[in-house]
């Protein structure tokens, strides 16, 4: 589970790290959350379960949480499992570029069941944004390459803390913080998305802008993506979806 991750990381979980002392509590989800986390089928043969516990006010618990995500530099190379995934990648890569991101590297994030890998730009003025994919898909329901932007709103007067864009073919589970202003633009190409998640900042004002000198832009990276991650745990949290373990 994380700030930015559709429905397949969360459908496998994260992967319990020494520290994890959080966990999804299933039977605080909603049905739609539920069928989008583990499938129509699969939600179907917990829903007994399910209802008997929230008659009970009793969680059930789901997969580890990590308060914080790790994001592990890797050395460049030729990515892609496949020849298909390779070219997609390079060819989004390039747009991305031309298009004046800044291109900051690939990260890989272990604590994730799957689509572990970024790679991750800034777009001057105000937003991050991450290609991802998974090198070792371990569903038939991982997502082919998408894109993710996220920008930190400057004043949060109108209740939005941040904007999330994402190409994403699969939904956001669980949904996202009331104060981030979500939206999926399934199949977009790259000026499609960027455009539409710039007209969604400009309805909120303006966004907090990143540094653009050199040596500073992966720290501001990481600054909005752990903002949004943390906007999501605490409307997790009032919402009941996540449990404190000890």
């Amino acid at each position: 589970m994380s700030e930015l991750h559709p429905a397949v990381p969360l459908s496998a979980g994260e992967r319990a790290g020494a520290a994890a002392s959080l966990r999804l509590n299933l039977a605080a989800l909603t049905a739609e959350e539920l069928q989008h986390l583990l499938g129509e089928a699969a939600a179907q043969r917990r829903m007994p379960e399910l209802s008997q516990a929230r008659l009970e006010g009793r969680a059930v618990l789901g997969d580890p949480v990590a308060r914080e995500q790790e994001y592990q530099a890797q050395a460049e190379r030729s990515w892609g499992r496949a020849p298909e995934l390779a070219r997609q990648l390079g060819a989004l890569r390039q747009e991305l570029t031309l298009l004046g991101g800044t291109d900051l590297g690939v990260f890989y994030q272990p604590l994730l069941a799957e689509v572990r890998h970024l790679r991750a730009f800034v777009f001057a003025p105000d937003t991050a944004l991450a290609l991802r994919w998974s090198e070792t898909p371990e569903s038939v329901r991982a997502p082919a390459p998408f894109l993710l932007a996220a920008t930190l709103m400057r004043d949060r007067a109108s209740g939005t803390a941040a904007v999330l864009s994402s190409t994403s073919a699969l939904p956001f589970v669980p949904t996202q913080s009331e104060e981030i202003d979500a939206r999926l633009y399934q199949g977009a190409g790259v000026q499609a998305l960027l455009d539409a998640h710039r007209v969604q900042v400009s309805r909120h004002g303006r966004g907090v802008r990143l540094r653009q000198a050199e040596g500073h832009e992966q720290a501001d990276w990481r600054k909005v993506y752990t903002a949004v991650r943390q906007l999501n745990l605490a409307a997790w949290m009032r919402r009941g979806l996540l449990v404190e373990e000890g």
